[in-house]
């Protein structure tokens, strides 16, 4: 029996993290990753890790070479710039996600390859989230929002090549996505496990540090990758977009002390403050930090990659005064079979306790 190949690309981030993990506990799945950097495996994993440069084309074509059996593809890379969000506008950001796709997919087309089916990812941008108030809630079959983006760039390319190629596609447009990954453009579960434990060694109350705050919802990555799973062998799925959530919403500043008490610090008043600014300003207290307690945590760079400038973004630190709630519809998704759900306030505990222990987060005061 042929048993199916998924290849996970990006598999050092959020998503694919996550996928890997997923995908490598189901039976009958052989897993592939792909990424410049290896991930960390799951106990006992017995797939192959490609080592490959994504805006390298010759690297892609001979990596992928001597994997014909890939037969669905997650992808889940990513080029973001520092500072992130002003990169989102720029061209030359969205030209080199496009190149970073077309080097994976063309190889895996070539005659010998048997490709059935590719996840791609896009997010809440597709509806002009950064750009201007969307409507509540925002659906797939809206019209195209007219916004020079990469997510149209890639989904144009894979839309074709699966027209022509008879591939199938699931597009994912998940809410803010929270995991463990770190060093990733992001990810806010470091970023605020981080400041809580600057704010306990400075003796700074935990306050909210963001601005005027919005109705949110959010996408815990391991719920992601129980969809990605199923779309990739589910024909109700084939060839569509799907948002996806949690199925709940929250407030930043109404979940702030679930936060609080799930790391063991004090809460403040609200203080707005730049995450962007302050947390790398405190590297040399997060050493100290990281020595007192054993931990296997990265210096305070590596461990935040653009996730604090993503801060900054979704605190609201710069508004003047609350956007509009930000709200998709996930019934599309739920009809097509998928009705998977986690409580978001139980998100962010378990979240937490997975980084301290894995020691990347010292124990929980208190």
């Amino acid at each position: 029996m042929t048993y199916p190949t998924v290849l996970i690309v990006g598999a050092t981030g959020v998503v694919g993290h996550a996928a890997l993990e997923h995908f490598a506990a189901l039976p009958n799945w052989r897993v592939v990753t792909l990424s410049r950097r290896r991930p960390d495996l799951p106990p006992g994993f017995t797939g192959r890790h490609l080592s490959v440069d994504l805006l390298d084309p010759m690297a892609c074509a001979q990596a992928l070479q001597a994997v014909p059996e890939v037969s669905h593809v997650v992808y889940a890379a990513l080029f973001e710039k520092p500072g992130l969000v002003k990169g989102w506008r720029e061209d030359d950001q969205m030209q080199t996600n496009l190149v970073m796709l077309r080097n994976l997919l063309e190889p895996l087309l070539r005659p010998g390859h048997r490709l059935a089916h590719v996840s791609l990812l896009q997010g809440t941008k597709a509806y002009g989230v950064h750009l201007h108030p969307v409507a509540a809630p925002a659906r797939e079959s809206q019209p195209r929002d007219a916004h020079a983006n990469f997510y149209w760039l890639q989904e144009d390319l894979l839309r074709a090549l699966a027209a022509r190629e008879g591939f199938g596609f699931t597009v994912f447009r998940p809410q803010l996505i929270f995991g463990d990954a770190l060093g990733v453009a992001m990810n806010l579960i470091p970023v605020i496990g981080v400041y809580a434990a600057l704010c306990l060694e400075l003796g700074l109350p935990f306050s909210y540090p963001g601005g005027p705050s919005n109705l949110l919802e959010a996408t815990d990555s391991r719920l992601l990758a129980r969809a990605l799973a199923w779309a990739a062998e589910t024909p109700a799925a084939r060839n569509q977009i799907f948002n996806i959530t949690n199925g709940d919403v929250f407030v930043w500043r109404h979940v702030w002390p679930v936060l609080a008490q799930s790391l063991g610090v004090r809460m403040g008043a609200d203080e707005p403050r730049s995450m962007a600014r302050f947390l790398p300003a405190q590297a040399a207290v997060w050493d100290r930090i990281v020595a007192r307690h054993g931990l296997r945590a990265p210096p305070l760079a590596g461990l935040l990659g653009e996730s604090h400038h993503y801060a900054d973004f979704c605190f609201g630190y710069h508004a003047k005064e609350a956007p509009p709630a930000v709200l998709v519809s996930t019934i599309k998704l739920r009809q097509a079979g998928f009705g998977d759900c986690i409580d978001t306030e139980q998100m962010f505990r378990d979240w937490f306790e997975i980084l301290r222990n894995q020691s990347l987060l010292p124990p929980r005061a208190g």
